[in-house]
């Protein structure tokens, strides 16, 4: 075999030893196709002769691991995510683990190009938020086997790890609190098609809206899309109707951002004027006026969850998947029209 080229070897040089292409020799570092084993044991060889392990791509192949896991994730989702991110590298440099972020912006498509690139730099498994309306990104890990768990939107399927909050318990619990000081027409602002936390939210309120007593009617529930434009539109439509809500149940922090906007600019007093609760509890929660009620999700512990959850599947691929579920905690402050609330 000829020698490398020089001191710091090159993909030309592994094609060389390995008597391969660098084409293949791409294939082989970047997993971009699967190559025959006998070529790429040759490949993996080659790369260790000429010490070209200094690159963490290589060196990941010959010790089978870059001790860094991939966190796909979309930043401007929710407003929450920052922290569950935070969380995440916590866990993650505890276990001596680096984290690799890349936003999804929530889209399907740029999801998918997210995971790939990831999955090209060779980390060692997946932390994914699925985007809503396709789940051909989370069958095809789970058919390659990457150690991947599902973070904050938990599927309704048993072939992937998944962590996330309690949705349907806790989201009755709001609408029977609304329900308890008397209201009877109860509007929601659902999340965005296709996500299972919008889908089980919108199952708990009108779960709670039947322990309440009451009768679910369509029209009283107007999709946010979980934006802040979807807010606003989703509140403008409840209010246009002729027997508007007297009481709303908002199914994220990004949609009652919308709310809080379109209810100001309409002159309406969250609290006095339209009392409302929200799935989600930000930072500002408690310092808008009226301070916000609020269904807080641990987001610090679903974070740690996650991590724990990928590292186990990691150090043991084939154990059975497991699904995590947290309760979220009600904060009970003063926009769903109770007046001042002191904490005990």
């Amino acid at each position: 075999m000829p020698p490398p080229r020089s001191s710091r070897p090159t993909q030309r040089d592994i094609a060389e030893l390995a008597g391969v292409s660098i084409t293949t020799v791409s294939h082989v570092v970047n997993g971009t196709r699967a190559v025959a084993e006998d070529t790429k044991a040759a490949v993996l060889k080659a790369i260790e002769t000429t010490g070209y392990t200094g690159d963490a791509i290589a060196r990941s192949l010959v010790t089978g691991g870059t001790r860094s896991i991939g966190v796909a994730i979309s930043l401007l989702a929710n407003p929450y995510f920052a922290v569950l991110m935070q969380a995440i590298e916590r866990e993650a440099a505890s276990a001596g683990y680096t984290v690799l972020l890349a936003d999804t912006h929530d889209a399907a498509d740029t999801e998918r190009e997210t995971v790939r690139t990831l999955r090209s730099r060779r980390v060692d498994g997946l932390l994914l938020t699925p985007s809503p309306g396709d789940s051909s990104v989370i069958s095809e890990l789970v058919a390659l086997d990457v150690p991947t768990v599902l973070v904050d939107r938990v599927a309704t399927r048993g072939d992937v790890d998944q962590v996330g909050s309690e949705n349907i318990q806790s989201t009755s619990a709001l609408t029977a609190h609304l329900a308890s000081l008397g209201h009877r027409r109860i509007g929601m602002i659902s999340g965005a098609p296709g996500l299972t936390t919008s889908e089980e939210r919108t199952l708990g309120y009108r779960l709670g809206l039947g322990r309440a007593g009451l009768t679910w009617l369509a029209e009283m529930v107007a999709c946010g899309h979980s934006s802040r434009e979807g807010g606003a539109l989703a509140l403008s439509t409840l209010l246009a109707l002729p027997e508007p809500p007297t009481a709303l149940v908002v199914a994220n922090d990004a949609m009652m951002v919308g709310v809080l906007r379109e209810a100001r600019k309409r002159g309406l007093k969250i609290g006095r004027d339209l009392p409302v609760v929200v799935y989600d509890d930000v930072e500002w929660s408690d310092l808008v006026d009226p301070p916000l009620t609020t269904m807080a999700q641990p987001i610090d512990e679903i974070g740690r969850q996650a991590v724990r959850l990928l590292l186990a599947r990691i150090a043991e691929p084939g154990r059975k998947p497991e699904t995590v579920r947290l309760a979220p905690e009600l904060r009970h402050r003063e926009s769903c029209g109770c007046g001042p609330v002191h904490p005990h």
